[in-house]
């Protein structure tokens, strides 16, 4: 019950962020063509870059001119921000809006323990990001059509994929945790945004100065660095780890908190 109504009202943001997302896929990939075309030109452009620049976003470890190197480049910084953002607002807003909302009172009043509440929720944080995720691969692959060589390594593309997925589930999983844990809706989500752009900016920093490389360790985002995934064809296990724990931890604490909160009705 509880699972399905999210669903539904989460509907319209689902297609409202899949469709925009979507489209911005779409349109990137269609100037691939051009790009390759003039490949020397627009290399002679890139090298005028700063190499902080380039480094934060891959460019000098990709090359622009091949199509899963114009992917890591322009798309995937797209999938992997604006889907956790997208992770960050769904999961901040889906325990504490019932208090916000006051319709607590009334699902507390039906057979349905706290614990089923989360576990519910919870799964319709995780599979609205999934669909977001698959909406945004199947769109990919229509995109590489527009290539003059569409085909591409499945395994890295499937490697980037998955390591988005476990991205968007990492911010999904804290913003999740900090619903349950506080009451106002804006609070929630301020933080959770806070946490995915401070997280984005470190790992900025990280690539612009070497002072401040240390800050990687701390960015999500640096743990599926696109360059790293494409040029070695492999996810470091020991970030997938950390991605993982960090769900794991994310997810009990908010059963813990949630059965013994003091909720608001």
């Amino acid at each position: 019950m509880i699972f399905k109504r999210e669903l539904k009202r989460n509907l319209k943001s689902l297609i409202i962020w899949s469709v925009v997302l979507s489209g911005l896929i779409l349109l990137t990939l269609s100037i691939y063509p051009q790009f390759a075309e003039q490949q020397n030109e627009m290399n002679k452009l890139l090298e005028s870059y700063p190499e902080p620049i380039k480094k934060v976003f891959g460019m000098n470890e990709l090359n622009l001119g091949e199509l899963m190197g114009f992917y890591g480049v322009e798309i995937y910084m797209m999938t992997t921000l604006l889907g956790s953002i997208y992770s960050a607002i769904l999961a901040s807003n889906i325990l504490a809006k019932e208090e916000n909302e006051k319709t607590i009172e009334f699902l507390l009043s039906k057979p349905v323990g706290r614990s089923r509440i989360v576990t519910e929720k919870l799964l319709a944080v995780f599979v609205n990001i999934l669909i977001l995720n698959g909406v945004s691969t199947i769109t990919s692959i229509i995109g590489f059509q527009f290539a003059d060589d569409p085909d591409v390594p499945t395994d890295t593309f499937s490697l980037l994929t998955v390591a988005t997925i476990l991205l968007h589930l990492t911010f999904g999983a804290i913003a999740f945790m900090l619903s349950s844990m506080l009451k106002k809706t804006r609070s929630i989500m301020s933080v959770s945004l806070g946490i995915v752009l401070a997280a984005y900016f470190m790992n900025v920093m990280a690539g612009i100065s070497e002072d401040l490389e240390v800050l990687k360790y701390f960015s999500p985002f640096k743990y599926v660095d696109a360059a790293q995934i494409i040029n070695d064809n492999k996810l470091e296990p020991l970030y997938m780890f950390i991605m993982a724990a960090v769900i794991f931890i994310s997810v009990i604490t908010s059963y813990m908190v949630y059965r013994k909160k003091d909720i608001a009705v």
